[in-house]
């Protein structure tokens, strides 16, 4: 007990001091509020003094217990017991706050930049304290009961500083006075080693042995206040069943269990919560998120960050000069929206400065701040130049950091400092630089200042090829998510960055030494692309190698490693991607196909009348980026997903796709949401005269788009022979008006309408206007349209009908073996001009197949013909070889499913494979070129994450990769 008197929580003393009379009159009362408080009933009417006070710890809990007690001699005016227990409660609340002073204030002092850093927070996030007092004040409007507040920010975006500030505070009085009289803090490195416990236990953790006046803390859950810090990194999953739940606050339940009974407010009801997470844990936000609940961010706004340069910089020029420097570069702004690498930029600017040096040449990229952030801290007692044991202590630091990156370790422990050489007096030259500093998750563990830091020590080490060295840490085989790095993206980036001689020279210059496998990794990477080029281990996406490229800024080298690219897929999310794209796409000469999806970045559809700064920037990028569709001479196809266009950017988008210059040939839309609803887009398209695809997949398509479409296509100019509308939830309903498409459509050639529930009925009036003879139609594509036999007969008398209609592709329906006769009988008749066919998974069997091989041995003109991934069986698929083999079969390309057959069959078709060898056997793992796919690029859809790309690919089969990166882990990385 953290009590001073012994008697304080000795129930036996408080009733000793009431008379026989007043202990009658206690007994009555406390009869009564067991029933009030709803408890489980004891006789306690017939019970002695000592058998109270041994029945009542063992029937209900503490709290209840003494707020009993503390009521009933408030009624009974005994004001020396009631004071007893009010000076117990206070000693108790001053302690809690000693408990936490402990805690938290050390944790200042061991950073050398603290105190500039408290100053600016105090200054800056007054706006987010004002948030949380009046939070928990249960009389301010903004509160509510069973509040959580959410705090959310990137990594090192100062969550853990804000938390710190604001219990210092609260320890001060500065702050939830007589709001909060109890603080439980938990972080998530904490929660993920606790075993089952109970909230008693979970409360007295931080106590003395454990022991925690856990009755006056739940004495009033009203004024208990638990902190929870990161809970992205809880490796636990938090959707647990109601039914499970625990309301005992001395059981020990599954840790899961017991947060999430605390959340729900199932334990200590009214009780607050103050939760801090990363972004990336939305899921788990969301699980407890409530309409009344407080959700704050925490970013260093451009305002903030002018503030933070301000205080940096005691001149207000030299502050001026800095931030102008880092707010006209989008790369260098990303970098200064946390508050550590703010203070790191500002650093090595200051220092630049210092030596008179033009830091606007120096310091354009991250590499170039982050090489002159360690070149300085780590020689800055050596000199011009730094003595072998500065250059040691750089490659075991490089070491250190490739190993940790490479086996998802960032904290690191004493043994693993010493196992790749650092000595504890290495470890005091780093620390005092503010490089490596105590974990402020891990007792008696280092981390890098920020995991940039990190990445570009492995970027070094990777150019260094420094030896191998598996620390300790690595071998362990659980490892928190945080830890768990398998994104080396910006590692990538800081290599290339690296590769540029200017920014390299920094280091090598400071430390005397030459990373020897620079012209290797040139080489290599240049070759590497001419191979990607040629179609092999093509790339998903495109925007971690133009971040790479824009950080070398080498022109010669730049246009060597896009010269190849032929097809390039960009998914912009912010300013920081459109202006990378822009400075790569410059060097694109040879780019035929651009993929592009704008995320998140024009999201208001409401009418801009007055863009803001920030949007106008946005919409400048925007209108460079749409000027290459019409000045890239060689672009030819381009396709545009997931994106939500405002008024502006769709005007913008509009008048490049409608510019005289504009040679785009393939449009493809995807997931496309437009302020107008498509207007301005298909009316600039009636002006493009040499657009001949136009896919607007995935999208909504309105009458008024219909009614456009019809304007783009009955124009005299209109070259557009292919019209794509898959996954358009289109119906039967709106097949009258695509049917007025085929028969008013001028140049349409081929029609996709896959993935649409059309079904049979809208089909029948698509086969009205098929017939009709205005309509030219040479391709059809229905794959996935809820077709079924009802509508076959109807299609056949298309098929022996239509004097255009070439290519029919019915796939993914359930035509079954009768509606595949009804669409193959007419292709007996020489009035069949049919040359394609698809009927790829339409649940034939081999009932069908005589009917079908007779139609191979008569018809003249069809070439094509895909059954795959139906059931014919063994003796349906003999009836078509003996078809195929016969000499008047003109097929040329055939799809039959092939597993599961017998000997003589199989020997049968290798005797027509060896008879026709210019037979083309289609596998089973063949996918349709059009029809099959929705159109859009890998992982697309609506609202998608972006998918990560194979960039490291290139690193890691590197053939003189450094030995630091060549590990277990990255042997599963390896595509072999």
């Amino acid at each position: 007990m953290a009590e001073s008197d012994s008697t304080d929580f000795d129930l036996l003393w408080y009733l000793e001091n009431l008379s026989e009379k007043e202990f009658q009159s206690f007994k009555k009362y406390l009869a009564r509020k067991i029933l009030d408080f709803k408890l489980p009933q004891v006789p306690v009417i017939q019970m002695t003094k000592e058998e109270l006070a041994n029945v009542l710890p063992i029937s209900y809990e503490g709290q209840y217990i003494w707020n009993m007690l503390y009521s009933i001699f408030l009624m009974m005016r005994k004001e020396d017991l009631c004071r007893k227990i009010i000076r117990r409660r206070n000693r108790n609340q001053e302690t809690c706050k000693a408990l936490m002073r402990r805690k938290f204030m050390l944790q200042w002092e061991s950073h050398t930049f603290g105190e500039f850093h408290y100053k600016f927070f105090c200054d800056v996030t007054s706006d987010v304290f004002y948030i949380l007092q009046l939070a928990y004040d249960s009389t301010s409007c903004y509160s509510a009961n069973d509040l959580n507040v959410f705090l959310v920010g990137d990594r090192a975006s100062g969550k853990t500083m804000v938390i710190n500030l604001a219990v210092s505070r609260w320890i001060k009085g500065e702050m939830w006075q007589n709001m909060i009289s109890y603080v439980v803090h938990l972080t998530s490195h904490e929660i993920n080693q606790m075993p089952n416990r109970s909230l008693a236990e979970l409360i007295a953790k931080d106590w003395p042995d454990g022991q925690a006046p856990i009755a006056d803390i739940l004495s009033d859950p009203k004024k208990l206040l638990f902190i929870i810090e990161d809970l992205d990194n809880i490796r636990f999953e938090l959707n647990v069943n109601e039914s499970a739940l625990c309301s005992n606050s001395t059981q020990k339940v599954p840790i899961p269990i017991l947060l999430v009974s605390l959340l729900k407010r199932k334990m200590a009801p009214g009780c607050w919560f103050l939760i801090s997470s990363r972004p990336t844990s939305k899921d788990n936000v969301k699980l407890f998120l409530k309409e009344t609940d407080c959700y704050t961010t925490l970013q260093l706004s451009n305002e903030k960050r002018e503030i933070y340069f301000n205080s940096f910089f005691k001149d207000r020029q030299r502050a001026s000069a800095a931030f102008k420097l880092v707010h006209e570069d989008e790369i260098l702004v990303g970098l200064c929206r946390v508050a550590i690498l703010c203070w790191i930029t500002c650093t090595v600017l200051n220092r630049q400065m210092d030596k008179g040096r033009d830091f606007q040449l120096c310091c354009q990229t991250p590499t170039d701040l982050h090489a002159h952030f360690l070149a300085d801290a780590l020689t800055s007692e050596a000199g011009l130049t730094a003595n072998q044991y500065h250059l040691g202590l750089l490659k075991r630091l490089c070491l250190l950091a490739a190993g940790g990156l490479f086996l998802s370790t960032l904290n690191f422990s004493g043994e693993d400092l010493r196992c790749v050489g650092l000595t504890e007096a290495d470890v005091s030259v780093l620390q005092a630089a503010n490089i490596l500093l105590p974990s402020s998750t891990h007792k008696s563990r280092y981390k890098f200042i920020h995991l940039n830091v990190q990445e570009f020590c492995a970027a070094i080490a990777f150019l260094m090829a420094i030896p191998n060295c598996l620390i300790p840490s690595g071998g362990r085989e659980y490892k928190e998510k945080r830890e768990q790095c398998s994104d080396f993206n910006q590692v990538f980036t800081f290599i290339f960055g690296l590769l540029n001689e200017n920014r390299r020279k920094i280091l090598e210059t400071s430390f005397g030494y030459q990373l020897p496998l620079v012209d290797s990794f040139k080489w290599y990477s240049v070759g590497y692309m001419k191979q990607s080029g040629r179609g092999l281990e093509k790339l998903t996406h495109h925007m971690p190698l133009f971040y790479c490229l824009y950080e070398n800024r080498e022109e010669e080298f730049v246009k060597k490693i896009v010269d190849a690219l032929k097809e390039v897929t960009l998914y912009l999310q912010s300013d920081k991607d459109m202006m990378v794209s822009l400075y790569c796409l410059e060097y694109c000469c040879h780019l035929r196909t651009l993929k592009l999806s704008v995320q998140r970045i024009f999201q208001n559809k409401e009418p801009l009348v007055r863009p803001t700064a920030s949007q106008m920037k946005s919409l400048v990028y925007w209108r460079e980026i749409c000027s290459y569709f019409y000045t890239m001479e060689s672009l030819r196809e381009l396709h545009i997903f997931d994106n939500d266009l405002n008024d502006i950017s769709e005007r913008i988008l509009s008048k490049a796709l409608e510019h005289s210059s504009c040679k785009l040939r393939t449009l493809k839309l995807s997931y496309v949401s437009t302020a107008s609803g498509f207007e301005d887009l298909l009316k600039a398209l009636a002006h493009n005269r040499s657009l001949t695809y136009l896919s607007l997949n995935c999208t909504s398509i309105s009458v008024n788009m219909f009614s456009l479409l019809h304007e783009i296509l009955d124009e005299p100019t209109c070259q557009i022979s292919h019209l794509s509308l898959m996954k358009c939830d289109l119906r039967a309903s709106e097949c009258e008006e695509i049917a007025s498409l085929l028969v008013n459509g001028g140049s349409l050639r081929k029609l996709t309408l896959s993935n649409n529930p059309l079904r049979s009925d809208g089909v029948k009036i698509l086969c009205d206007a098929l017939l009709h003879p205005n309509c030219t139609l040479i391709s059809l594509v229905l794959v996935f349209c809820c077709l079924t036999e009802n509508c076959c007969s109807s299609l056949g008398r298309v098929l022996l009908l239509s004097p255009t209609l070439k290519q029919l592709d019915l796939c993914v329906n359930h035509l079954k073996n009768y509606g595949v006769l009804h669409v193959t009988f007419p292709l007996i008749f020489p009035t069949c001009q049919l040359e394609e066919l698809q009927l790829e998974e339409c649940m034939l069997t081999s009932a069908c197949c005589r009917s079908l091989a007779s139609v191979l041995t008569t018809n003249k003109t069809l070439e094509r013909l895909n059954l795959l991934q139906n059931h014919l069986g063994n003796e349906g698929v003999v009836k078509l070889l003996e078809s195929l083999i016969r000499p008047d079969c003109v097929l040329k390309v055939v799809g039959l499913p092939l597993t599961g057959l017998s000997t003589q069959t199989q020997q049968l078709l290798m005797t027509v494979k060896e008879r026709k060898p210019n037979l083309i056997f289609l596998s089973e793992t063949w996918s349709l070129k059009e029809g099959r796919e929705i159109g859009v690029t890998p992982a697309s859809q609506p609202g998608s994450i972006i998918p990560n790309s194979n960039l490291d690919y290139m690193f890691f089969k590197f053939p003189r990769m450094s030995a630091a990166m060549r590990t277990s882990n990255t042997a599963s990385r390896q595509p072999l």
